[in-house]
């Protein structure tokens, strides 16, 4: 079975949010470490060329910038759908904050062969954990 990179990062991200689920009492911790909920503000495409697109996300309270990259995975798996394909090759990515906005800023290609390398997006498999995990997308 051929898991998907969002499966390990969410895998990941299950194991630190259960170390960080309970305080020494025992008692579950509701607020983000960060301080507040994670908050999607918004997700902005740009078609760069038709099989080319820049995804930029911006966020509130990320646990860690893998909460953001995660947002713009999703982002680009569903618009990746959209377009009528089946997976996104990350080019590159970036992730910033600026007064409390975090940022994620990547490029993918889009194709319906599997384009091969480590950041391989098989968008109906990504879309699949995002809805289950409850981050949005496009």
């Amino acid at each position: 079975m051929i898991l998907s990179h969002m499966t390990y990062v969410y895998a990941l991200l299950a194991m630190f949010g259960l170390l960080l689920a309970c305080t020494p009492s025992g008692q579950e911790v509701t607020q983000n470490p960060n301080g507040g909920a994670l908050e999607y503000i918004k997700v902005d495409t740009r078609l760069m060329k038709p099989e080319l697109v820049n995804m930029v996300v911006t966020m509130r309270n990320p646990r860690t910038p893998t909460d953001v990259l995660a947002y713009v995975e999703c982002a680009a798996a569903q618009y990746t759908l959209i377009r009528g394909f089946g997976f996104a090759g990350r080019i590159q990515v970036n992730v910033t904050e600026a007064e409390g906005i975090w940022a994620g800023n990547a490029i993918y290609t889009l194709s319906n062969a599997h384009p091969g390398g480590r950041h391989t997006i098989d968008a109906e498999v990504t879309v699949e954990d995002c809805t289950a995990h409850n981050i949005p997308m496009v």
